[in-house]
């Protein structure tokens, strides 16, 4: 059984909110927007989407692993069933 690596979302949402304590405590509120869009594009457009669909047609055997396994929390079990091919 192959090793699979899982994607770096969790690890780039945080850096985002990271960016935006930065901000904040230099006075830059208004930057609040920046971790909200970042979150949603990761989350629910350009991510872990369009990253479980290339994984699923490249490598066939990667669908288990997506099917079973959250794609941002890693160390969670996916509460949610992936459509069917």
């Amino acid at each position: 059984m192959a090793v699979h690596q899982a994607p770096n979302c969790l690890g780039e949402v945080a850096m985002w909110w990271g960016y935006f304590l930065i901000a904040g405590a230099a006075g830059g509120w208004w930057a609040f927007y920046s971790p909200i869009i970042m979150t949603l594009l990761i989350l629910r457009v350009s991510g872990i989407t369009m990253l479980e669909e290339r994984q699923s047609q490249t490598k066939p055997e990667h669908r288990e692993y997506i099917e079973r396994a959250s794609a941002f929390f890693p160390w969670l079990p996916r509460r949610r069933r992936l459509p069917p091919d």
